[in-house]
């Protein structure tokens, strides 16, 4: 038993709650990570949503491109952002998605990384024991950016057997409405994450009209994180049925279906554009002023560092360049993505077929190690996992210097499913895939 930290009585309810130990080895691995020569003994991270693939090519255009202002060592034009960047983010997204009423600066606030802008739908959109509904599976920080600091109660939402990228699977938020609300509670506002993270794949037209009509209904907010918007490829491997392409709350008029008041979407530099350690993110509301207005009084928590705004506006303004970049990184994911498949395939480690987006494999570990020990099979199914054997697997993993981001944490339904982190060059992969593929054992890891 951990003894109480010295100071741990004089702190707030909340405070002392966050200095319980964390759950993630993640810390510890950042210390030791794998290096082909300088560490190679040290853990493969193939648990966290980056992406490593540009990152040479990145380096070299910021090199090359960035002679910061006076103006950057300034407060700049605020705490919302400014308004070169603003502009540019407004310019970028119209000639990329096409929305149906074109961006204008107004309606974009910046932030210091998207994290901040989803605590910021939470902060204003609900009162403190509201509810903010959330699908499962889902990004693991949705929940601590949704609930910590605003005090808003997070409503999961279960499929079972539906598919939760569906317009079917829309019913059951409805029915955690209403769940919610015989407890007294009142959900505010409804996160999507589209593409989705962790499963990989976008939500279709038919599904994205049917939240739109559900937070009409109800008179709630819809918030569409899209962080992973231009992360999207071609999969040439499983795809069949052939995967849904991406579509923008933006791009889909919203006469008849829903107040464009209540509509809004997330977007940042850190997914696209491999670029986590920027911490650039946007929140975009066409129309809810008071929503933008409100902001101004919080936004001087999340403001963006002017150095970092400078970059990302130089990046989005080079037409040539970011149209190159954003091919380019799709070409090397769908390769990559590739390549994990077929090594998962050829020894036997079944995953979630069907992605076109993002950086993540959804893997059934459970099933791939229950078929080698059958002794730790509850039943004569084999698809059957307990919670201990489900434990057992991360700690095989962990004693093989290999993290993945477990399902238990993603708010998986089913015991054994781990998410997987293929957006890595080549050598670093691999090593994860044969360190994987080890653990499980009986299997050949070469």
């Amino acid at each position: 038993m951990s003894r109480p930290l010295p100071g741990v009585a004089s702190l707030s309810r909340r405070a002392q709650e966050c200095t319980k130990p964390p759950q993630t080895p993640l810390w510890h691995i950042y210390t030791d990570q794998w290096h082909p020569s300088a560490d190679p003994g040290g853990y493969v991270n193939v648990g966290v949503a980056e992406n490593t693939l540009m990152h040479a090519e990145l380096e070299a255009y910021i090199q090359t491109s960035t002679h910061v202002p006076q103006a950057a060592f300034t407060y700049g034009d605020g705490p919302r952002g400014s308004k070169r960047l603003r502009k540019a983010v407004a310019r970028f997204l119209n000639r990329r998605l096409r929305p149906v009423l074109p961006l204008e600066m107004e309606h974009v606030v910046v932030t210091n990384g998207v994290s901040h802008s989803i605590e910021h739908t939470s902060w204003a959109f609900c009162n403190p024991g509201d509810g903010f509904l959330l699908g499962r599976p889902h990004y693991r920080a949705f929940i601590p950016d949704i609930s910590l600091r605003p005090g808003v109660e997070v409503l999961t939402v279960s499929f079972g057997s539906i598919d939760p990228m569906s317009a079917d699977a829309v019913a059951r938020y409805e029915d955690a409405i209403l769940a919610a609300r015989d407890r007294g509670v009142h959900a505010r506002a409804l996160m999507l994450c589209s593409p989705h993270n962790p499963l990989g794949r976008c939500y279709s037209r038919d599904a994205l009209v049917t939240y739109m009509r559900l937070c009409q209904k109800y008179q709630i907010h819809l918030v569409s994180d899209e962080i992973y918007t231009f992360s999207t490829w071609t999969n040439r491997h499983d795809s069949s049925p052939p995967p849904v392409e991406f579509i923008s709350v933006l791009s889909i008029p919203a006469e008849g279906l829903i107040d464009p008041l209540l509509v809004h979407v997330l977007w940042g530099m850190s997914k696209d554009f491999g670029a986590n350690g920027l911490r650039v993110g946007y929140i975009i509301s066409q129309h809810n002023e008071a929503f933008r207005e409100a902001l101004l009084e919080v936004a001087i928590y999340s403001y963006a560092s002017s150095v970092a705004e400078h970059i990302a506006a130089n990046m989005l303004e080079d037409d040539a360049w970011v149209d190159n970049y954003i091919q380019t990184n799709q070409d090397r994911l769908a390769e990559s993505y590739g390549f994990a498949v077929e090594f998962l395939n050829s020894h036997h480690i079944p995953y979630t077929p069907g992605a076109n987006a993002a950086f993540f494999l959804w893997v059934d570990l459970g099933k791939a190690y229950l078929e080698r020990h059958p002794e730790r099979r509850p039943s004569a199914s084999a698809a059957q996992l307990d919670d201990g054997a489900s434990a057992e697997i991360m700690q095989l993993l962990m004693q093989n210097k290999v993290f993945l981001g477990s399902g238990a944490v993603f708010g998986a339904e089913t015991p054994g499913l781990f998410r997987l982190v293929f957006s890595h060059p080549r050598p670093y992969i691999e090593e994860a895939l044969k360190r994987i593929a080890k653990a499980m054992g009986g299997l050949d890891a070469e």
